[in-house]
């Protein structure tokens, strides 16, 4: 498989970087707030995504008829790549998620309302599946949704759900029938300012504000179901195999080990320069080596997944998000080993090394882990849809 970019893409690459360079202001993009970048929640940060949309940008693997350009996923994966790089808002749920997924399954209704919205960068979403006893288990969903007239009603709880105390809308899979498992779900989307909807805050060890959303009685019109009845749990997988790809960028841990290199190369420690310890390059050579390992794993997933209507490959999707996520904390680890004690400093403190990235990064990397799915659940879709190992094994 050749992993190089065409003339073309490399052309899109520079495009980019020319961008960022005169639009990726401080207020913008910021790489020490880590992958919180990734939030749209300032007006600055809606402004920002709107300029990309002028640029045609957002949807560019839709079909044509949505407004898309039917361009090949491989240059979301430079854009997404380079935003990601500087710390910028990144395309995220909208486009990936939501986008992709009402295209294939969204009623006419759902397509005209969300599509132009999306692709113009006039919306932000928040995404409902996990809660109390159904985390990575999105099977065990027990918000419930009563058909009654006109509708559903909805009532229960969510929890982890980033972006609700901002977002627009809720993408939310909730249980519309009890007498099946993965059959009995369906999904739906509802404004979140809808009065039924209650959010509370929950602050997490990465500096990061989730929520938990109670659902007291909330209307959906029956226009607002995503797809078919009963469907939403595989619309769910679908959607969770972009999510962890999309949402899980190999850049800022990349980022982040160059910055590693060059402290290792200028600090010292008891007057000894860190770069002679074997013990720390071995680490470091490792790290590196692995990052290349996670990079080509992010294209062997774009080449596998090129357009919109293309399935997405959830091997390859489980196998990134397991070899990146559980890198990047690798290097956070690092980089509070290297500093030494200094890197138990907040980041910005003054004096701290590494800009205090090491304390930030050791403890955001666990959220990364665990969020679209932890990685103990990774490990068992590559055993069973890659390896076809038995359930119980």
């Amino acid at each position: 498989m050749d992993f190089e970019f065409s003339p073309e893409e490399q052309a899109f690459a520079r495009e980019v970087e020319a961008f960022l360079d005169e639009h990726a202001t401080p207020d913008v993009a910021d790489v020490l707030r880590e992958n919180m970048a990734q939030i749209v929640d300032t007006p600055e940060r809606r402004a920002f995504m709107k300029k990309l949309a002028d640029r045609g940008w957002l949807g560019m693997t839709w079909p044509k008829e949505y407004g898309g350009q039917e361009r090949e996923g491989v240059y979301e994966y430079i854009l997404n790549e380079a935003l990601a790089r500087r710390g910028a808002p990144q395309i995220g749920k909208g486009v990936g998620i939501i986008g992709k997924t009402l295209i294939r399954h969204g009623s006419d209704k759902l397509k005209e309302e969300f599509l132009p919205k999306i692709m113009n960068a006039e919306v932000e979403f928040a995404v409902g599946y996990s809660e109390p006893n159904a985390g990575s288990d999105a099977a065990n969903m027990q918000l419930r949704a009563e058909r009654v007239d006109g509708g559903f009603l909805l009532n229960g709880q969510k929890t982890w759900t980033t972006s609700a105390h901002f977002a627009d809308w809720y993408w939310v899979g909730a249980r519309t029938d009890t007498t099946k498992k993965h059959d009995g779900i369906s999904l739906f989307l509802i404004p979140m300012d809808h009065e039924g909807l209650e959010v509370r805050g929950l602050p997490t060890i990465g500096d990061e504000l989730t929520n938990e959303v109670f659902f007291n009685d909330v209307f959906v019109p029956e226009d607002y179901l995503v797809g078919e009845l009963g469907a939403g749990f595989r619309y769910i997988s679908e959607a969770l195999d972009l999510e962890r790809f999309t949402m899980f960028t190999y850049s800022p841990t990349e980022q982040r080990l160059e910055e590693v290199i060059e402290y290792v190369k200028e600090a010292e420690c008891d007057g000894e320069p860190l770069r002679a310890d074997p013990h720390l390059r071995q680490k470091v050579a490792q790290l590196a080596t692995h990052a290349e390992v996670a990079r080509v794993l992010g294209l062997r997933f774009v080449h596998a997944a090129r357009k919109v209507d293309a399935k997405p490959p959830t091997v390859e999707a489980s196998q990134y998000k397991l070899f990146a996520t559980t890198l990047s904390q690798r290097v956070g680890n690092a980089m509070v080993d290297v500093a030494g004690p200094g890197g138990q400093l907040r980041v910005r403190t003054e004096g701290a090394p590494l800009r205090g990235r090491g304390d930030m990064s050791y403890r955001y990397s666990v959220i990364d882990t665990i969020g679209g799915g932890a990685s103990e659940i990774q490990k068992n879709i590559i055993a069973r849809r890659g390896l076809g190992l038995p359930r119980n094994f």
